[in-house]
């Protein structure tokens, strides 16, 4: 969770409306776009505008700080998934889970890149944790021989933006979606002859 501004611990109160505001702002930007206001985050998280601006001077801070927490989410599902007692079936549903989010994920970097952050700068060190993660469900899923081994992190990492890109295209069409992703998972299953 990041620290105030001035560098002291937030005392429990303040805790609980940070972590309200983020969860409104999550729900709000999911149902309204990131186009929505912080008046109406902070209606929705039952605090006033100035709580809202105290953690997030900006709706910028706002929107990165719920983005953050998003990939920090999925990082953390991918670090759980890792014990999964089948590995493949572990690496196909957070594979599946990623490209879900899609949609949401593009949004919140568009806004954040249009109000001119630097998304990667801003997500480098989540996103290397979700990397590290995802390359561990890997390397467990090439191991129990689920996934083909003449693959790394770089193709699965690309095959997954163009996959966040097919189901973004396709919108609410899951059918089409869910075909995509078989085939990309074909691809990657481990054959015999390979």
């Amino acid at each position: 969770m990041t620290p105030p501004r001035d560098g002291r611990p937030l005392r429990a109160d303040a805790l609980r409306n940070r972590a309200k505001v983020l969860e409104a702002a999550g729900a709000v930007f999911d149902a309204r776009g990131t186009t929505a206001s912080t008046e109406e985050v902070a209606r929705a998280a039952g605090v006033g505008i100035g709580t809202v601006f105290r953690h997030f001077p900006t709706k910028e801070a706002l929107l990165e700080a719920v983005y953050v927490a998003r990939l920090r989410k999925l990082a953390d599902e991918a670090e759980g998934l890792a014990s999964a007692d089948d590995p493949g079936e572990a690496f196909f549903a957070f594979f599946t889970r990623v490209v879900g989010h899609a949609a949401t994920k593009n949004a919140f970097s568009a806004a954040l890149m249009e109000a001119g952050v630097d998304v990667r700068e801003s997500t480098a060190e989540t996103g290397q944790g979700l990397k590290r993660a995802l390359a561990t469900l890997l390397t467990r899923a090439q191991e129990s021989a689920a996934v083909r081994r003449d693959i790394g992190l770089p193709e699965v990492m690309t095959l997954l933006v163009g996959a966040s890109q097919v189901a973004e295209h396709v919108g609410g069409d899951g059918g089409v979606r869910d075909r995509a992703l078989a085939v990309v998972f074909d691809g990657l299953r481990a054959a015999p002859d390979r």
